[in-house]
């Protein structure tokens, strides 16, 4: 969720930043071409009066574009151009009605789609600005006066410029402590750390008595086979040793009783006698 908000505030901080450098550019472009803005061929016009209603009104912006070769335009194109009204020189926006190549000067008679008659001047070569190409944002235009004002520049770009670059500063501090950070493998605490310690010596522990128990298993079975071996030994010795004392007393007394019989032999034969 903090990172979907982040994008969020980036995407919207860029937006504000481009908005501003091009309100900026609109405004000192117009300050240094007598009011008109030129942005990459692009005029954007704040319409002064209703006598293009319904095309357009009062404070819609307009979109007009350089043109490149005065004869393309024709009669129904929508041009800016420069023109006098009551005295006073100011940028005109109307529609072409006709043509004039007299006198080898071209000029162009205009109308507003919601005048009457004819502008009284015809528009000369040199007092055409651009050709409307169509485009308008109904309302934006008094905005746009707005902005070409101290208060409304300071307001609208000034003040969103400072609150993005500080933003920036802030993002910019953030990632500097996230850098310095450690990483989580090195944020273990001190118990976390005999924790792992303790496992690992038990670990090793147990490994050694494993070994140790097969070791003992092994020398259990071989001192187990020696005594089987040496219990056999003595058995086969036991039982050699016995069968001869057993032969010894046999004959011992298989010869007491021949001597007993023989002596009792005599015995009888002398009583008979």
């Amino acid at each position: 969720m903090k990172k979907v908000l982040r994008i969020g505030a980036n995407v919207i901080a860029w937006i504000v930043l481009i908005f501003a450098l091009l309100v900026t550019i609109i405004v000192f472009s117009s300050g240094r071409n007598n009011g008109v803005a030129n942005l990459f061929g692009y005029i954007p016009m704040t319409v002064e009066s209703d006598s293009m209603k319904p095309t357009f009104s009062r404070n819609d912006l307009i979109i007009c574009k350089e043109i490149d070769d005065l004869n393309s335009l024709k009669e129904g194109d929508v041009i800016t151009f420069w023109t006098v009204i009551d005295g006073r020189r100011v940028k005109n926006t109307h529609r072409i009605v006709s043509i004039n190549d007299g006198d080898g000067a071209r000029s162009f008679i205009t109308r507003g789609d919601n005048n009457p008659v004819d502008d009284t001047s015809p528009a000369y070569a040199g007092d055409i600005i651009a050709k409307w190409n169509n485009i308008k944002i109904a309302g934006v235009g008094k905005f746009m006066n707005f902005l070409r004002t101290k208060k409304g520049f300071f307001i609208c770009i000034l003040i969103p410029m400072a609150i993005f670059f500080l933003f920036e500063l802030y993002k910019f501090i953030v990632t500097l402590i996230e850098v310095k950070r450690p990483e989580p493998a090195e944020q273990l605490d001190e118990e976390e750390i005999k924790r792992r310690a303790i496992e690992e010596y038990l670990a090793s522990k147990g490994g050694a008595a494993e070994n140790a128990a097969g070791a003992a298993a092994e020398k259990a079975e071989e001192i187990k086979e020696k005594a089987a071996g040496v219990l056999e030994e003595k058995a086969e010795e036991i039982k050699e040793k016995t069968a001869a004392a057993l032969e010894e007393k046999a004959e011992d007394i298989k010869e007491k009783i021949s001597g007993k019989a023989e002596e009792i032999k005599e015995e009888t034969a002398e009583k008979l006698s």
